[in-house]
C-alpha cells in the first residue's frame, strides 16, 4: 500500500523560500518516479519537478526551473522540494506523488499520477 505524506507548507513572503519533505512507503521497484504537482483554484493541475529514484535525475518545468529543486534522500524515504524565490504565482496545494518511470511520469512531466499523497498548501504573498 503505497502512502506518501507531505509537509513543510505555509505561508511565506515573495522572495522566500519553503521545504516540501514528501515520506513514501510502501512502493516497490516499479514506483520509481516521483514528483510533485500543484493546483490552485480554478487552474489546471501542473507538474512541477519529478525524479527518477533509481538513476537520480530530475526534470523541472518551466515555470519553477532555476528556482525549485527536487531531490530525495533514500536512507529517510523521502524526497523533498526546496524553493527558492517564490512568486505569488506559485499559490497553490502542492503534491507529492508516485508512479513508474517512463514517458509520462518523468519525460513528458504529466501531473497524473498513480498515486498521490494528500496535499500541502503553499500561499505567498
Amino acid at each position: 500500500h503505497v502512502q506518501l505524506v507531505e509537509s513543510g507548507g505555509g505561508s511565506v513572503q515573495a522572495g522566500g523560500s519553503l521545504r516540501l519533505s514528501c515520506e513514501v512507503s510502501g512502493i516497490t521497484e516499479g514506483t520509481n518516479c516521483i514528483g510533485w504537482f500543484r493546483q490552485a483554484p480554478g487552474k489546471e493541475r501542473e507538474a512541477v519537478a519529478t525524479i527518477g529514484t533509481a538513476q537520480g535525475i530530475t526534470r523541472y518545468a518551466d515555470s519553477v526551473k532555476g528556482r525549485f529543486t527536487i531531490s530525495q534522500d533514500r536512507s529517510r524515504f523521502t524526497v523533498y522540494l526546496q524553493m527558492n524565490t517564490l512568486k505569488p504565482e506559485d499559490t497553490a496545494m502542492y503534491y507529492c506523488a508516485a508512479d513508474t518511470f517512463g514517458g509520462t511520469c518523468f519525460y513528458s512531466l504529466s501531473p497524473y499520477f498513480k498515486y498521490k499523497g494528500q496535499g500541502t498548501q503553499v500561499t505567498v504573498s
